[in-house]
């Protein structure tokens, strides 16, 4: 099959460069080694919208930092995706004041609008904060939202305006063609104008795989704790310590789902793999949280995790490769990509129009329709919804209050969730106190009803089996 643009990696760089083509007349493919998107490093990620003020003038980074932070307020109200304009705060003591006056000079250079604050206005924004806290750095524009679901959303409006996405669909191949490229993949043969190299901590590997420019890749691990949502109203804003060259340190976090996040860590790894958390590194969250934040609760902790970010120098790469003719490369993006994401589309995008003299398509859905969520719905409505359709009246997930209409919804999305962690990424059931204990062998049922395939075919995610057989039906 033939295509004009062929992107590879299904993370939110990805599925946010997809997007933006999907508005133009002409075919857009996007290929996923795993079965989702959000599957890999986006679904770790803390979820930060940042501000701006940390990263080095002139660099990729801060550039795309500051104008992603302008588009991705629109972009959620947009793909109706969880987020919350909360602000954020770099916290000192004493002796560290002349550390927030660096970090405003980089703030003015780069365009961010901050506030230097004292400890009387920072109660008033956060009456938990540490007692060793004297100033602050307030950034107001920095806010929250969630990771998978942009990423998510992103696909799926992609999808309702033409692009296509295969998953389970890893790109083993490329050379060049007479059309452009052919891109072999353990799932077929494709053929198109322009490659577009998302491919997140395997980024450098295609690179070598189409012969493009080499990168020597780094990774580090950041661990981190998920605290339970009764603790959702000891915090306002994004709390951060200083930075440090390891990144932007271990920050308290409110997230847009109603949880706390303590993390992350910053562990040197050599291994694109690396998601396992140690006990070291929790160990180190455990001795830093306290000295910016004074209501912590590692007791209501009710999960650890581990993301990977990767490093390719000390800038993103960004760029129309120098070897290859059309072969764009979005790599090596690590701290602010999230924000970053809807900025680097948008430059991709224009690269491509320039490219191909690009039109854009009559018509192009631009808000996505409302999702029904039973917590926001009054007793009223849900009293209506319940009279066409009796799934709204079963909760499924009693921890985060998911029906069963619900996770059919998301069967049934325009890219479809297919397996129990596409499932929880898009509904968050599982994502509650029990973490799945309860709700995952319904959410198996359903799966395998509105799919039509047997319950001991229904995955976890990345593959993994969860059910074999029926208890005593084999020997």
């Amino acid at each position: 099959m033939k295509y004009d643009c062929i992107v590879i990696g299904g993370g939110v760089i990805g599925t946010a460069v997809l997007d933006r083509l999907a508005t133009y007349s002409m075919r857009a493919l996007l290929l996923e080694k795993e079965d989702d998107v959000a599957s890999f490093t986006t679904r770790a990620n803390s979820g930060i919208v940042h501000a701006g003020y940390d990263c080095e003038p002139n660099t990729l980074k801060a550039r795309f930092n500051v104008r992603g932070n302008e588009l991705m307020w629109q972009d959620v109200e947009d793909l109706d995706v969880p987020h919350l304009k909360c602000g954020s705060i770099v916290v000192a003591r004493y002796n560290q004041l002349y550390q927030l006056e660096k970090l405003a000079h980089k703030a003015k250079d780069n365009g961010v609008l901050i506030q230097l604050i004292d400890r009387e206005t920072i109660l008033k924004m956060e009456p938990n904060i540490s007692d060793e806290v004297v100033y602050a750095l307030y950034a107001p524009s920095a806010g929250i939202v969630s990771p998978y679901q942009l990423c998510i959303a992103y696909a799926d409006r992609a999808v309702t305006n033409g692009a296509k996405i295969k998953l389970d669909t890893e790109v083993i191949g490329i050379e060049k063609s007479e059309y452009g490229y052919k891109v072999t993949t353990t799932n077929g043969k494709f053929e198109c104008r322009c490659v577009i190299n998302c491919a997140g901590a395997h980024g450098a590997d295609i690179n070598d795989l189409a012969g493009a420019e080499h990168y020597e890749t780094t990774f580090r691990r950041g661990d981190y704790f998920v605290i339970d949502n009764t603790e959702r109203k000891n915090i306002n804003t994004v709390i951060f310590p200083l930075p440090t060259e390891a990144g932007k340190g271990i920050l308290v976090a409110p997230t847009a789902d109603g949880n706390v996040i303590y993390g992350p860590t910053a562990v040197d790894s050599t291994s694109s793999d690396d998601t396992a958390t140690s006990l070291a590194s929790l160990d180190e969250i455990r001795r830093s949280v306290p000295g910016s934040y004074k209501s912590y609760a590692f007791n209501k902790c009710i999960r650890v995790y581990g993301g990977l970010r990767t490093l390719i120098g000390h800038d993103f790469v960004v760029k129309q490769s120098e070897i290859l003719d059309d072969f764009i490369m979005a790599i090596g993006i690590c701290s602010p990509g999230l924000t970053s994401a809807p900025a680097i589309a948008e430059y991709i995008e224009q690269m491509v129009v320039e490219k191909f003299g690009l039109i854009k398509k009559e018509k192009v859905v631009t808000v996505m329709r409302k999702h029904k969520r039973l917590e926001n719905l009054s007793e009223k409505d849900l009293d209506k919804l319940i009279a066409k359709n009796q799934a709204w009246g079963r909760i499924v997930c009693r921890c985060e209050k998911i029906t069963e209409a619900e996770i059919v919804a998301a069967i049934h999305s325009p890219l479809p969730a297919t397996t129990v962690d596409a499932v929880k990424r898009r509904t968050r059931a599982g994502m509650g106190r029990c973490q799945g204990g309860f709700c995952g062998p319904k959410v198996m049922e359903i799966i395998s009803r509105e799919l039509n395939i047997p319950l001991n075919e229904v995955k976890k995610g990345g593959g993994a089996a969860i059910a074999q057989y029926k208890v005593k039906e084999v020997e």
